[in-house]
C-alpha cells in the first residue's frame, strides 16, 4: 500500500504515514499472535474446555504474549479458600508478533538513510494508538471461570458447605495496557536498532555503527536458537512420536525452553521447583532436576548428571555465541578496532542475557484450603518455579562476550584481508 508523499523543508519527497499503514501493521500482528495462539492451544487440548472458554483463553494468552497482565483467582465458598497466580510468557507467540509488528513498522520506511524525529514520532504514535485499542478489546474478551473437580478428603462437608473450588482468570485491562505500551515500544526500537535500512534522525546516526551490527547479532542469535528448536521439535515428532504435546510447546514455549538452554550453555545457573500434578512443558530430564521437594539448582552439570548429553549445551552456546560475534565484526566498519569489538559484544550478550532472564521466569500456583487445613484438592493443587541467578549469568555473558567478541574481531579482520588481497 503506497502512502502519499509531501515535501519536507529540503524539497526531498518524504511519505506521510497514514492510519491505513498503522492498521495494516497492528492487524498482521495480532492476527498471527492469535492464530499462533489457537493452534499451540488446540494442540494442548483446550479446545475441549467446557462453556465455549477457547475463544477467551486465547485472548488470555495473546495478552500475556504482549506483555499484558492476567490474574487468576478462586473462590470456594465462605469457610474455603482457592489461592492461584500465574506469571509466565507465552514466547512463541510473543515473537511471531514481535516480528510481524516490526516488519510492518519498518515497511513503509525503507529505502531511506534519514527520518525527522517528529516523523518516527507521528508514525510510532499511529502504530501505538492501534496497538492499544486491539489489546484493550481482547482484555475484555479474556475471562472465564471453571469449576474444578476435587476429592472431597472431608466426607461431604465440601459439597455441604457450598465449598465448590472454582479458579477464574481475567485480564487486569490498567497492568495491560501500560505493559503493552511499554511491550510495544521495546519491539519498535529494537526493530529500528537492528534493520541496516530503517532511517534515524540525524543526530542519532553516529549511534548506528557501533549499536547496529551488535543488535542485528544478537537478533540472530536468539532467533537461530528458535530454529534449532524447531528441527528438534520435527525430529522428536519423527522419532518419538507425541505430536500434540510436542506442536504445543513449539507454538507456546519454544523460545522459552531453548533460551533457556542458551543461558545454561553460557554457563548459567538457574533455581526451581516442579511440585503437583502439573509442570512446565520440558524434556523429562529438565523436569527430573527440578521435581524436588526444596528448591534445586538448574545449570549443566545437573543436568548431565541426569543426562551426559547436556554437556552439549556448552558446545552449541560457545559456537553460536562466536558466530554472532563474528557477524557483528563482519557488519562493523573495518576501522573498529579488535577491543571495540570485544566491549561492544560483551554489553550486546550482556543485555541479551538480561532480557533472556527477565522473560523466562516462570511462577504458578495453585492451592485450596478447608478451615485452614491446607491443601485439600486431591492432589489438585502445586507449584511450579523457575528463576535465573540473575548477577552471575550477566557476569558469565560479560565474560563470554567480551572472549568472543575479541576473536570475532581477528576473524573478520583476516577475512577482510584475504578478501583485498
Amino acid at each position: 500500500m503506497s502512502s502519499p508523499r509531501s515535501n519536507g523543508r529540503d524539497g526531498a519527497s518524504r511519505p506521510r504515514h497514514g492510519w491505513a499503514d498503522a492498521l495494516v501493521a497492528v492487524f498482521a500482528g495480532m492476527i498471527v499472535m492469535i492464530v499462533v495462539a489457537a493452534l499451540g492451544l488446540w494442540a494442548a487440548g483446550a479446545g475441549q474446555l467446557p462453556g465455549g472458554a477457547f475463544p477467551r483463553v486465547v485472548a488470555a494468552v495473546v495478552v500475556m504474549a504482549a506483555g499484558g497482565s492476567v490474574a487468576v483467582s478462586g473462590d470456594a465458598g465462605a469457610l474455603a479458600e482457592t489461592n492461584a497466580d500465574l506469571s509466565v510468557l507465552p514466547l512463541s507467540v510473543t515473537l511471531v508478533g514481535a516480528l510481524a509488528v516490526a516488519a510492518g513498522f519498518l515497511r513503509p520506511l525503507r529505502h531511506r538513510a534519514v527520518a525527522g524525529t517528529r516523523e518516527l514520532g507521528g508514525w510510532a504514535a499511529r502504530v501505538t494508538t492501534l496497538w492499544l485499542l486491539a489489546l484493550l478489546a481482547l482484555s475484555l474478551l479474556a475471562r472465564q471461570t471453571f469449576a474444578l473437580p476435587v476429592e472431597d478428603p472431608t466426607g461431604g462437608l465440601i459439597e455441604a458447605l457450598d465449598a465448590t473450588p472454582e479458579v477464574g482468570f481475567r485480564a487486569e485491562i490498567p497492568l495491560t495496557l501500560i505493559f503493552g505500551l511499554l511491550w510495544l515500544a521495546g519491539v519498535l526500537v529494537l526493530a529500528l536498532l537492528v534493520s541496516r535500512g530503517a532511517p534515524l534522525p540525524a543526530r542519532l546516526l553516529r549511534f548506528q555503527e557501533p549499536v547496529r551490527p551488535a543488535a542485528h547479532a544478537m537478533v540472530v542469535l536468539l532467533l537461530g536458537y528458535v530454529a534449532l528448536g524447531v528441527v528438534v521439535g520435527l525430529v522428536v515428532v519423527v522419532t518419538r512420536g507425541h505430536p500434540a504435546e510436542t506442536f504445543a510447546v513449539i507454538l507456546l514455549g519454544l523460545p522459552n525452553l531453548v533460551w533457556l538452554a542458551f543461558t545454561l550453555g553460557l554457563g548459567a545457573s538457574w533455581e526451581g521447583k516442579v511440585d503437583g500434578p502439573f509442570g512446565l512443558p520440558m524434556p523429562e530430564v529438565l523436569d527430573s532436576v527440578l521435581r524436588t521437594p526444596d528448591i534445586s539448582t538448574l545449570n549443566v552439570r545437573t543436568l548431565a548428571e541426569q543426562d551426559g548429553r547436556a554437556w552439549w549445551l556448552v558446545v552449541v552456546a560457545a559456537v553460536a555465541v562466536l558466530a554472532a560475534a563474528f557477524l557483528m565484526a563482519v557488519r562493523s566498519p573495518a576501522r573498529t578496532r579488535a577491543w571495540q569489538h570485544a566491549a561492544h559484544m560483551a554489553v550486546a550478550l550482556t543485555l541479551t542475557v538480561l532480557f533472556i532472564c527477565l522473560v523466562a521466569q516462570v511462577s504458578a500456583h495453585l492451592g485450596l484450603s478447608l478451615l485452614g487445613l491446607g491443601d485439600v484438592g486431591g492432589g489438585l493443587g502445586g507449584e511450579v518455579l523457575l528463576r535465573p541467578r540473575l548477577w552471575s549469568a550477566l557476569g558469565i555473558a560479560l565474560l563470554w562476550g567480551a572472549v568472543t567478541g575479541l576473536l570475532g574481531g581477528l576473524l573478520a579482520s583476516r577475512v577482510r584481508r584475504r578478501d583485498s588481497r
